[in-house]
């Protein structure tokens, strides 16, 4: 009685959260009278497909699509090397000062982006990368989370496979490149997955740091569909689903390792 009754909140989870998905996705394929339409139909009375093309006539959506790809393709790299490397450093290698330097990194989790925006965006004039794909891709090669994630990981490789390297002539980057990155896949992943997510969907960074419409990225671009008057909602909807399919698919593809370095790397000392 106990699991059904479990169950039964997944489902109504489950489908209040599919709901504006649903949503958002029959709008797509309406007529602008209709989106505005009161009371509002479920369903549209015919498939409008001209929607999806009017967004690549609108608007550069591929030179979006091209900038969002690129900038999440860099940052995921950049993240999953240094985050990997710090995280191996912590939890393989004695230095002075490593409790407290750990400790450091985390307390950047605390801290909102709202409060360095601006000394980041002085920073980033000074060297002359606002509106380039420096300001993009900089800032976001490195994660505290990251950091944590793969240390606590890490951590559960059994240290007898480091002392087996060793012995048999591995260096230290050895040791990290064959040994620690082939079993922390899962994490590796969940890390990864993470990353391609939050700049996939990152607003207000490129939203200060570009001006020009051929350094907007997916997020700032769709959110140029929205007039300030009114809005052709079918038309936003449509940009906003051709910009969440990638993220599906990948997620479709990728969940069970998600799940797994979620898993493992939380229960980790």
């Amino acid at each position: 009685m106990k699991k059904t009754w479990v169950h039964f909140l997944l489902i109504v989870g489950a489908v209040i959260m599919i709901i504006p998905f649903f949503w958002m996705v029959s709008t797509s394929f309406k007529t602008y009278l209709e989106s505005m339409q009161i009371p509002p139909s479920v369903f549209p009375e015919q498939l409008n497909l001209a929607n999806y093309a009017n967004v690549f006539e609108s608007a550069n959506f591929m030179t979006y699509y091209a900038n969002t790809i690129f900038v999440t393709v860099m940052r995921t790299a950049a993240q999953l090397f240094l985050c990997s490397m710090a995280a191996y450093a912590f939890a393989r290698l004695e230095f002075p000062f490593k409790n407290t330097l750990f400790i450091l990194i985390l307390s950047v989790l605390m801290v909102p982006i709202q409060v360095i925006l601006i000394p980041n965006y002085a920073l980033l004039s000074q060297f002359g990368w606002i509106d380039t794909f420096y300001a993009l891709i900089v800032p976001g090669i490195f994660s505290a989370f990251g950091v944590f994630l793969l240390r606590q990981f890490f951590m559960g490789i059994p240290k007898e496979l480091d002392e087996a390297a060793i012995i048999d002539g591995c260096s230290k980057w050895g040791v990290y490149w064959r040994i620690i990155l082939p079993n922390a896949k899962p994490a590796l992943v969940a890390l990864g997955i993470f990353t391609v997510l939050a700049s996939w969907n990152d607003f207000m960074w490129p939203l200060v740091m570009t001006n020009s419409a051929d350094m907007r990225v997916l997020s700032v671009g769709i959110a140029n569909f929205e007039g300030q008057y009114t809005t052709d909602y079918p038309l936003l909807m449509a940009a906003a689903l051709l910009s969440t399919i990638p993220m599906l698919i990948l997620f479709l593809f990728l969940q069970k390792h998600l799940i797994a370095g979620i898993a493992l790397g939380g229960v980790r000392r």
